[in-house]
This record gives structure tokens, sequence and C-alpha cells, in this order.
């Protein structure tokens, strides 16, 4: 099994929650985060002082998947989420060595459905 972990614009999320949609990926997790990369934040000016914003908001999806669905996962988030700008965000592929549905006690792949 395999975990997919996409940080997002978060303007973006409801497009990449319609593509996982399509793909047929029903369960995810979804966290407000804050980061910074290449865009390094920025400068705002707040009752005449000015301050720099340099961990910027962004938007974590987490799906669990197959081995085999993993790379289709990435490519659905990587379109829907894409504007060519900097500051689109990354997606992370990780192992999963277990998963364990806590109400039936299912384990493998058989807790992932």
């Amino acid at each position: 099994m395999m975990k997919v972990e996409a940080l997002i614009r978060p303007q973006k999320l409801d497009e990449v929650k319609a593509a996982l949609s399509e793909i047929g990926i029903r369960g995810l997790t979804v966290t407000e985060v804050r980061g910074s990369g290449k865009q390094k934040g920025f400068t705002q000016h707040y009752r005449g002082a000015e301050y720099t914003v340099n961990l910027l908001q962004k938007v974590k999806v987490e799906v669990v998947v197959p081995d085999g669905e993993a790379q289709r996962v990435a490519s659905a988030i990587m379109e829907a989420a894409r504007t060519g700008e900097i500051g689109d965000g990354k997606i992370f592929i990780l192992p999963v060595a277990q998963v364990i549905r806590i109400r039936t006690g299912e384990e493998g792949e058989s807790a992932l459905t």
C-alpha cells in the first residue's frame, strides 16, 4: 500500500476532490497547513508597519491506496492542482506498512475499502 500526500493551493481543493472522485477514490484526509518553499512569502503593510509573511497557507491531501494506484492518484492530483505558477505544491508517495480498520479489525488492503 502507498500513501499519496499532496500539498496544494487551498483554492484548488475542490478541483482535486472532483478529480479523485472521478477515478474512484472515496476516502481522503484534508488538513490546512502552512509552509514555505520557492515562493518565500510576501510583504504586507498593516497600520503603517511592514511585515513579511513567509509561511503560506496550503492544503495537505492524504490518500492511502493499493500499490498499483498510487501513480494514477498522483497524476489526477497533479492535473487538477496545476496552475503553472510557483507555489502549485508537491506530491509525495510513501510506503504504508499496515492499515487496520478500528471498527472491524480488518487489516491490509481490505481495510481501505
